[in-house]
Order: structure tokens, then C-alpha cells, then sequence
């Protein structure tokens, strides 16, 4: 595939990529918690679950385009395994740094650094799928590293670390037994 194509692709896959995150923000709640909702919506207010709607939304935009594209296999999932870890990179990067200075989160400030990391990524890969790298030799650990991140993706809703970046800033707690916790008292189950 030439690399305009390419480069058109990475570009519409910004905008789509975000709008399915914003889409996959609120699929848990719209869908009453159904099994797939879990698995690729946002459970809770965490900095994880804001990371799993934008990996999911990127990774299936990538899919997309790894059917439609004529790309050097190797290549391209070398270069959208960089592109996955840079982009959470900088959902985290983003939220911790603005957080140090205004000691709280502001949500315009999530959604265009947000939006901006994602922009900043396709840039990055369209750069690494057409550039002369040598990537297709990295496509054993890309994919190892993907598989990892898969893991940690479905068993971190539920099974989450007790850490910062699995808190729920609205209710405290972690993963999915959080949410149903707080779905729970909303619905005055534990008064």
C-alpha cells in the first residue's frame, strides 16, 4: 500500500479511535454491565479503565486497518505494539503530570491530552510502518508484549492491584467489584 493511504488511514484512525473511547467510556453503564462491557468499557473513573477504553479503541482500529491495508504484516504489529504502550504512556504520563501541579483532576484538561496523545501515536506509527526501520525483526516480542498487555487488560478489572491507578476517584474502590459495589448503594442494596 503507498503511503498516502497509509497516512489517510492514521489520520481517520485518530478521530475513530477516539470516538469509540468516548463511546466505550459509558458501554458499562448503557448496557446494564453486560460480560463484553466489562471486558472493553470503563467500569469505573480509574486511570486504568481510561487507559482500557483507549488500547481497546486503538487496537480494534488497528484491526480494521490490518484487514483493509496491504501492510508488511511484521511491520505494521511491530510499529501498533510500540504505538499501544506509547499511547497508554501518555494517558498516564498526562493525567499524573497536570494532576502534580493542579492537585486535582480536570476534565477538559483528560479529554485534549487525551485526544492529543492519540494524534501524537498515529503520527508515530504511520512514521514506523513506512519508515526504513528494521521492525518486522522485533514481530516475536511485539507480539509477546501485546499477549501481556491482554492479560493484564482483562484480568486488571478484575483482579486490580490495590494501587493508585486502579482507584476509582468517585467511589474508592477498585475494579469491577467497585463498581458493582457503588451500582449497589446507588440503588440502596446496603442501606
Amino acid at each position: 500500500m503507498d503511503k498516502k493511504s497509509i497516512a489517510v488511514s492514521e489520520a481517520a484512525g485518530a478521530v475513530v479511535i477516539y470516538c469509540a473511547a468516548v463511546f466505550l467510556h459509558f458501554v458499562y453503564p448503557l448496557s446494564n454491565g453486560s460480560a463484553l462491557s466489562i471486558l472493553f468499557g470503563a467500569v469505573n473513573e480509574s486511570i486504568w479503565e481510561h487507559m482500557k477504553i483507549f488500547s481497546a479503541a486503538y487496537i480494534g482500529w488497528s484491526l480494521l486497518q490490518l484487514i483493509w491495508l496491504k501492510v508488511h504484516f511484521r511491520q505494521y504489529v511491530a510499529a501498533k505494539c510500540i504505538g499501544l504502550y506509547v499511547l497508554m504512556g501518555l494517558v498516564i504520563g498526562s493525567y499524573y503530570a497536570y494532576v502534580a501541579f493542579t492537585d486535582r483532576n480536570i476534565v477538559w484538561i483528560d479529554i485534549v491530552s487525551s485526544l492529543l496523545a492519540v494524534i501524537a501515536v498515529q503520527m508515530m506509527t504511520y512514521r514506523l510502518e513506512t519508515g526504513e526501520n528494521k521492525l518486522k525483526d522485533y514481530f516475536a516480542p511485539a507480539l509477546m508484549l501485546l499477549m501481556l498487555y491482554y492479560l493484564m487488560f482483562f484480568s486488571f478489572t478484575i483482579f486490580p492491584p490495590k494501587t493508585e491507578l486502579f482507584r476509582d476517584p468517585v467511589s474508592g474502590g477498585f475494579g469491577i467489584m467497585g463498581a458493582i459495589e457503588r451500582n449497589a448503594e446507588k440503588k440502596g442494596l446496603f442501606s
